[in-house]
Parts: C-alpha cells; sequence; structure tokens
C-alpha cells in the first residue's frame, strides 16, 4: 500500500492495521503522521524514531493520542505497538496504524535513531 493510499484509507475510517518500512520513512520525511513510541522511558531515552513521542503502554491511553493526523504507534518489536494498537481501535480510533518491526527493525533497516 501506498503512502497516498494509507492516508486515503485512514481518512475514510478504514483501518490498515500495519504500515511499511518504506511508508514509515516516507511519512517521518513528510511529517504526515505522528509517531508515538509506547516503550517505557528508560527505553525511549536509550534512542527513538525521529520526531517520537513517548507515550508509555504501562500507561497508554488511547484518549490522549493527538487526532489532528494519523498515527503510527512504535515499540522495540512490535508486541507492544499491537497491544496499544487493538486498544486505540477497540476505542474506535480509526486514524491509528503501527510499525510491526518497531525500533529493532528500524535500526536494522539502517533508519536514524534520535535521542
Amino acid at each position: 500500500m501506498s503512502l497516498s493510499s494509507l492516508l486515503s484509507a485512514l481518512k475514510g475510517g478504514v483501518s490498515a492495521a500495519a504500515i511499511s518500512h518504506e511508508e514509515l520513512v516516507a511519512a517521518i520525511s513528510a511529517g504526515t503522521f505522528h509517531i508515538i513510541d509506547v516503550r517505557e522511558p528508560n527505553e525511549y531515552a536509550g534512542g527513538h524514531l525521529p520526531s517520537a513521542v513517548n507515550h508509555p503502554l504501562s500507561q497508554f491511553d488511547p484518549s490522549q493520542l493527538p487526532k489532528d493526523k494519523p498515527v503510527v504507534l512504535v515499540c522495540q518489536a512490535g508486541g507492544r505497538s499491537a497491544k496499544a494498537l487493538q486498544a486505540a481501535h477497540s476505542a474506535g480510533l480509526t486514524h491509528v496504524v503501527h510499525y510491526p518491526p518497531g525500533t529493532g527493525g528500524w535500526r536494522a533497516q539502517g533508519g536514524h535513531i534520535g535521542m
């Protein structure tokens, strides 16, 4: 799925549960998504995706997610972001996806890590 079709699906209320690496790179470059890191603060402090904001799963509240543009949830390897995604979708939020490879996958693909 291209970034533009992913954006269209999300704007239309269609849930597209995951975002690919290429789509995430494009989204970060264009600033078209909020990146929410659901790892714990100590993990986040050790490095995170560019522009990511920390909302730990241990305190995750879907109602606190930004609503002005789509949201990508990330964690270390996809498990916690999948749980947060399930919570967001259960709360009726359709503008939320997750990046299954997580921060570890982002690093493995040569992605920049911010501190």
